[in-house]
């Protein structure tokens, strides 16, 4: 889709200086979706006489409130010289430059630079409008993508600096129609995504759609036709989707729940997860949206209001479970999607907390069992789409891919099963699952249900193979790997924290999101100023400012495997510690118990902790440094042969050690 359709309005510098203000009101009223109030209008107005103030003389092509569906917003305006795009946020009456307001204008410039393809080679400067603030000396502080640090100008200095900007830029001609007709392939965070879909927008305006890629488009399309043959042939079926780490499992469930939830033609789905961080942080964020967005069409919304709203659609999964347990109706929803399926408590685990904690001593069934029993509830069709991660198991109980095969072939044999052919990969599978498969009858295998592409790590689809190769420690693959990723995605070591926290300081520009996170495991961190066993707040630290001392910018709390699986950062520290260490033979696997560290024997065990790095590996959209202790041989929990035979392992595979200055 063309840049043009982003835009309310849009025409060259002379055009827009010929049309009368009524003209281009009236263009911006027609397109915009949000009824126009009067303050809109003035702001608009506004902006329109200091644009047309400093535009007399330069060429060029204007868009006024550009969608950046991305981030769910509209840029002021966009001005397209020969030689820079400028990006130009307008804060009408206001005579301060905040920094809230940079990061806002820096934020839509990256946005361009890093998803809309003929901006990657441009040059490209942020401009703040405050029209009452103080006149200051524009610094052009251009950065190694093109990128300029934000200037920031008032309304009567805007022409001046225009014509700065013109002198002082060197680039390359831009061709206009060009740059105007390119593709925009954005990649949300799942935050970002569950705010756009929950307003009504389709995971087409918000997910990259790259020729020849098992992508999310595709995946969703293939999903939809399945639940429409299901209501249509008036069957039952379940759906399992697969994917790499970051490869947009949670948004595809979250588009099918936000595309099937239509109360008010009475048809109902639900998104039920089981990660309570990932459930927490996505209601609050939806519901801050929404408070949001009704103060600024000048209506009121509590925020207990926009969360009973919010409620309905993203469910913890448990909830759901209480509910069913409480009647034996069939729910509300005919499409449930389970997200990380494989996570599902098996038998042992769910008599046991139905038996502690609900006080029902003798419950027969494993979570997966239940959850299907209570969709089978409907007379007429129902679907259940499961989201699939490939080791993505970190918790005791956790029944995998087999106990819902299990459950399928013994009780609910007239249920159609729908997989991928890579549900059979080593990731997903073992030869209990794969007999189980080839044991049921009623199974269609479509290939669209994998996500094979990473689009979290949007620099670098590689990031996630590179994971698995170096916890796999496959020499074949490892460097290979790794010299696909390090050009566009940086990856770091150092065995200095503060050096590692200064890093993710100079990497991150704008609003863009760093912290640091460690292994639930990693204990001996302490010393470093990093305590696992300090439990965070996951809705302060993934979504409050860098102002608040709780967000992950503070860089004071970490969040564990637990706390952030399923989510996600721009720019991670991974810290280290010596509970997975390496040495000639492969890893070693510990546990630190009272005083002393323990060697992990049960091979469960071992691979949730393999996983656990796995998730923490895979969190950065964008890049990661990794901490490792010296140790010290004072203390015998932190010897520093505990921590170098990893340091020397990823030494040797390539990754790179910053030095003294900070990259």
């Amino acid at each position: 889709m063309g840049i043009l359709n982003r835009a309310y309005y849009s025409s060259t510098f002379e055009e827009f200086l010929d049309s009368t203000d009524e003209e281009v009101i009236g263009s911006l009223s027609i397109r915009s979706e949000l009824e126009l109030v009067q303050l809109q209008r003035n702001a608009w107005l506004e902006e329109c006489s200091i644009l047309r103030q400093a535009l007399h003389g330069i060429s060029g092509f204007i868009l006024l409130e550009y969608s950046i569906p991305r981030m769910g917003r509209r840029v002021d305006a966009i001005l397209i010289l020969p030689k820079v795009i400028i990006v130009v946020e307008f804060k009408i009456g206001e005579a301060r430059y905040t920094g809230q307001a940079i990061d806002q204008v820096y934020d839509y410039v990256l946005d361009l630079k890093n998803f809309h393809k003929q901006t990657h080679d441009k040059d490209v400067i942020p401009v703040l409008v405050a029209t009452e603030g103080p006149s200051q000396s524009p610094i052009f502080n251009r950065q190694p993508d093109g990128i300029y640090r934000p200037v920031c100008v008032n309304r009567h200095d805007f022409r001046h600096l225009l014509y700065q900007i013109k002198g002082h830029v060197s680039g390359y001609e831009i061709d206009v129609p060009a740059w105007l007709d390119s593709i925009y392939c954005p990649t949300p965070t799942i935050v970002e995504a569950a705010q756009v879909l929950y307003q009504g927008h389709n995971v087409q305006d918000i997910s990259r759609s790259e020729s020849g890629a098992e992508n999310l488009t595709k995946t969703a399309e293939a999903i939809r036709r399945i639940i429409l043959e299901s209501r249509t042939k008036n069957i039952k079926s379940i759906c399992f989707v697969t994917g790499v780490p970051g490869a947009g499992k949670t948004l595809a469930g979250l588009n099918i729940a936000n595309s099937w939830n239509d109360p008010e033609n009475n048809q109902h789905a639900v998104f039920l997860s089981g990660n309570g961080p990932l459930v927490d942080v996505l209601r609050e964020a939806l519901a801050r949206d929404d408070v949001q967005r009704a103060k600024i069409a000048g209506m009121t919304l509590t925020k207990k209001a926009a969360l009973s709203k919010v409620k309905a659609f993203i469910q913890n999964i448990h909830h759901f479970r209480d509910d069913a347990l409480s009647s034996s109706i069939a729910p509300v929803e005919r499409v449930a999607i389970f997200d990380e399926a494989q996570r599902a408590w098996d038998l042992k685990q769910t008599a046991a907390f139905m038996k502690s904690r609900k006080r029902i001593p003798h419950f027969g069934m494993s979570e997966p069992e239940f959850l299907i029993s209570v969709m089978n509830r409907h007379a007429e069709w129902a679907s259940i789409i499961c989201l699939v991660g490939g080791g993505q198991e970190i918790n005791t109980g956790e029944a995998g891919l087999a106990e819902w095969l299990r459950v399928l072939q013994i009780a609910y044999p007239q249920w159609w099963v729908y997989i991928a052919e890579d549900l059979l990969d080593s990731e997903y599978a073992d030869v209990l699952t794969t007999a189980m498969l080839e044991n049921i009858g009623r199974i269609e295998r479509r290939s669209d249900l994998h996500l094979s592409t990473s689009i979290r790590s949007f620099r670098a689809d590689a990031v996630s193979s590179f994971v698995k190769a170096l916890l796999d420690c496959d020499d074949n693959r490892i460097q290979l790997l790794l010299s696909k990723v390090l050009p566009s995605y940086p990856i770091c070591m150092t065995r200095e924290i503060d050096r590692a926290k200064d890093w993710l300081k100079n990497k991150a520009r704008g609003s863009e999101r760093y912290g640091v996170i460690a292994s639930s495991e990693a204990q001996r961190l302490k010393p470093y100023g990093i305590n696992v066993k300090v439990e965070i707040d996951p809705k302060n630290w993934f979504l409050n400012g860098k102002s608040d001392i709780r967000s992950s910018y503070y860089l004071e709390d970490v969040a564990t495997e637990f706390q952030i699986q399923g989510l996600e950062l721009d720019w991670v520290c991974v810290a280290w510690d010596c509970n997975l260490r390496y040495d000639s033979k492969g890893w070693e696997y510990h546990c630190f118990r009272g005083t002393r560290w323990q060697m992990i024997r049960s091979e469960e065990r071992k691979r949730f902790l393999k996983n656990a790095y796995r998730v923490l590996l895979t969190r950065a959209r964008q890049g990661m440094i990794i901490f490792i202790p010296e140790g010290n041989e004072i203390d015998h929990t932190r010897r520093r042969e505990y921590y170098d035979g990893t340091y020397e392992y990823l030494r040797n595979i390539g990754i790179p050690e910053i030095g003294a200055t900070v990259s």
